[in-house]
């Protein structure tokens, strides 16, 4: 009951239903079309009457050349089933929705539930968009179970300690679309100042600036270089104080020629190619990665200074990579062993260039 509970607490106190767009799932798909053939596509996160995961399977399945199309339904209150399409039952020539077979579950149709991970060691892709406060278990399991997918999350998922280091491994990527992604919710969703609109249909809408999808699929993305024209300057690309990289604001500046540690914004993942670049860590102020990744100190009795002339404790400058500053914009850090202003740089992913250009004197 544990398991149902949370599931259902996903979906409403987290509010974590949303439904995606069938043009965003053409766009992305799109891409994979050469994995489907000869393959059962399991969407285990899905209402099969009414999701377009469903839907596009559906319509595309002979298409694709698939070999079973299932999808389950989740209940938190009772026993659901199952939709499976497999064949023309009807004998009209063609595989489409007339050709669809019910199940009925004895369970609720929780991806954990016994019935439905029977249901996943059957699949050979995931495709679905799973509960986004459900991401680390949803992924976890389908790394335990050794499955193909395509799902939806969030950006700031490359950052669980649960998820990068699949990222950093090569075990799992990121897909093609990034950013902006509008999803219908239910009608039980409050109405938001920001990013919340109901449609002339009465739908309730809301969106995302940082949407991508997770896969472990082999795209064609993942092995085209980024093009780097700016040259190194010290001036241009300041040292972190605790981390031996420096740091690059922008990925569009990533240097060419540049053959040490740097370290660069999440967003460098969704133009990952690793051919190009080597994954060295995060900068979570832990040793959670090779030692080339640690920061090279902890700040001693770290204090934190706010824009209105009040301090607090500074613990949070051990969490992050710092940069020496005479002029801070806001909230800056003084520490016993730090020779001066620090700030706070966003969690960055410290890379390497594989291939860096030479560098010339002027």
């Amino acid at each position: 009951m544990a398991k149902n509970s949370s599931l259902n607490q996903a979906a409403k106190a987290k509010e974590d239903e949303f439904y995606t767009q069938i043009k965003d799932i053409e766009d992305e798909l799109r891409h994979y079309r050469q994995h489907f053939k000869d393959k059962v596509v399991l969407c285990n996160c899905d209402d099969p009457r009414t999701s377009n995961f469903w839907r596009y399977f559906a319509i595309n399945f002979d298409f694709l050349g698939l070999r079973k199309l299932i999808a389950t339904h989740y209940d938190d209150k009772k026993p659901t089933y199952k939709l499976e399409l497999t064949r023309d039952i009807t004998g009209d020539g063609k595989i489409n929705e007339d050709d669809v077979v019910e199940t009925r579950f004895s369970q609720n149709g929780d991806f954990r539930s016994p019935e439905c991970i029977e249901i996943l060691k059957e699949a050979d892709i995931v495709v679905t968009n799973p509960p986004f406060s459900l991401f680390r278990e949803y992924l976890a399991q389908l790394m335990e179970y050794e499955k193909k997918f395509i799902i939806i999350g969030s950006q700031n998922n490359v950052t669980y300690k649960e998820v990068f280091p699949l990222l950093m491994e090569n075990k799992i990527w990121l897909g093609y679309h990034a950013g902006d992604m509008a999803f219908m919710v239910p009608d039980y969703y409050e109405p938001r100042a920001t990013r919340y609109w109901q449609d002339e249909t009465g739908q309730k809408w809301r969106s995302m600036g940082n949407i991508t999808w997770f896969t472990n699929l082999d795209i064609q993305k993942r092995h085209e270089n980024m093009i780097l024209y700016k040259n190194y300057s010290a001036e241009s690309y300041p040292t972190y104080d605790n981390y031996n990289a420096i740091n690059v604001s922008k990925i569009a500046d990533i240097p060419c020629d540049y053959a040490g540690i740097m370290g660069v914004p999440i967003t460098f993942m969704n133009a990952y190619n690793p051919e190009q670049f080597e994954i060295l860590g995060l900068t979570t102020g832990r040793n959670d990665f090779g030692k080339e990744a640690w920061p090279t100190k902890r700040y001693i009795n770290a204090i934190q200074h706010n824009p209105n002339g009040t301090t607090a404790n500074g613990s949070k400058a051990n969490t992050r990579a710092t940069i020496k500053t005479d002029a801070p914009k806001g909230v800056y850090y003084t520490a016993d062993n730090a020779d001066g202003k620090l700030e706070i740089v966003y969690a960055r992913v410290l890379i390497r260039n594989k291939n860096p250009e030479v560098q010339h004197e002027n």
